[in-house]
């Protein structure tokens, strides 16, 4: 009788935790499923949500939208070289601060959670203000600076998590066998530190592309791929954004599956 109540209660929690775990997925995916439902709506009357049938054309006229395209390359530019230049500087600073001490280094811990924790506004306006200052045109640059300015802390802390568990005599086994330091930190330090400086790079890249506040406010007219969609709510999302939203997710899963089926492989071996 106990073996049957348990196994009753077994089943139970079971149940419960499947219709959990269905009920969060459909929060997290309901909205995605809907751009991407809409990205087929034959509609092309505003605001774009009465749903007229399934067609394709959406996907071929995305490609004559050049200030949509256009926009989207200006993302991906902004990403990947505020990425890259937060990579290196958050490497560099990383390593420096857990090799060296000197004065100020508290201080200068504390301040890096500033750009973490503090509104996205507020760095907005005072990016703004210094941009202002020192007369750097608003476009291009500007973005760069701004998301290499935001994206540097999180590499840091990922570096820095990697580097807590760190074994120095393996670096100084490295230069006893006659490995001068620049050789040891690129053959030895930097593969130890790859994980680290790899989620930290993702990360940053992720952070460049989503952003939306700071990059209004010194984007100039130079346009990125968020505050495009940005404008385009004001009249309704057109179906041409949802297409080029259903690529960069068809992309994205791609990546990430890619990735991960490298992992188990390793793992495997």
């Amino acid at each position: 009788m106990n073996n049957t109540k348990r196994m009753r209660k077994k089943m139970r929690n079971k149940a419960l935790s499947v219709l959990f775990c269905v009920l969060v997925y459909l929060f997290l995916f309901l909205p995605i499923s809907v751009i991407v439902a809409n990205s087929f709506n034959a509609t092309t009357s505003k605001p774009y949500m009465m749903w007229k049938g399934f067609t394709l054309d959406w996907y071929s006229k995305l490609f004559d939208n050049t200030l949509l395209l256009e926009s989207f390359e200006n993302t991906m530019i902004i990403a990947i070289v505020s990425t890259l230049l937060a990579t290196v500087i958050g490497t560099l600073g990383a390593v420096g601060m857990y090799r060296y001490r000197f004065k100020g280094k508290g201080i200068i811990n504390g301040l890096l959670y500033i750009p973490v924790v503090i509104p996205e506004i507020v760095i907005g306006i005072a990016l703004l203000t210094l941009f202002s200052k020192v007369n750097i045109p608003r476009g291009m640059i500007t973005l760069i600076l701004a998301h290499v300015s935001f994206s540097v802390p999180f590499v840091i802390f990922n570096v820095r998590a990697r580097l807590s568990g760190y074994d120095k005599s393996v670096e100084e086994a490295s230069m006893d066998l006659g490995a001068n330091r620049i050789v040891t930190f690129f053959e030895v330090t930097l593969p130890i530190l790859a994980p680290g400086i790899g989620g930290g790079a993702l990360l940053a890249f992720t952070l460049s592309i989503d952003d939306v506040i700071i990059s209004y406010f010194v984007n100039g007219q130079t346009k990125t791929y968020p505050l495009k969609v940005m404008e385009s709510i004001k009249s309704g999302v057109a179906p041409d954004v949802n297409a080029l939203s259903t690529l960069i997710l068809i992309g994205t899963i791609v990546l990430v599956t890619l990735t991960q089926s490298d992992i188990l492989k390793r793992k495997g071996k």
